[in-house]
């Protein structure tokens, strides 16, 4: 993956819809760390045992706007979970080197507007 930080974040959220682990790992550096309402400053390892459960769930994400400056990329998406609302939220990514180094995730609110693809 090279160090576009566009293509890794929607690498990233691909990952999730597909249930690919190795994908994502192979993102995520290894002094990552991931903070949301939910989760403050946590590590890679508490990322994986906390984050990735949740692409279970996922049917899929609908990009709906990406702005990238340098290594950092803000996404909004509105995301699908199997048998509930959407929702929509917007993730800052921080690429050193290839990886995700950092992310920071903005819950956002139910997407009404959203029931399939």
């Amino acid at each position: 993956m090279n160090d576009d930080p566009v293509a890794i974040a929607k690498a990233c959220l691909r990952a999730y819809v597909d249930k690919d682990r190795a994908a994502i790992e192979a993102l995520i550096a290894d002094d990552f760390h991931f903070t949301s309402p939910r989760d403050d400053h946590i590590d890679r390892r508490e990322y994986f045992e906390r984050c990735w459960p949740f692409n279970e769930q996922v049917e899929f994400f609908r990009i709906e706007k990406l702005f990238s400056e340098g290594n950092e990329a803000f996404v909004r998406y509105a995301c699908k979970p199997v048998n509930r609302e959407a929702f929509r939220n917007t993730e800052f990514f921080r690429v050193e080197n290839g990886k995700i180094v950092e992310v920071q995730v903005y819950f956002g609110s139910p997407a009404k507007d959203v029931s399939s693809r």
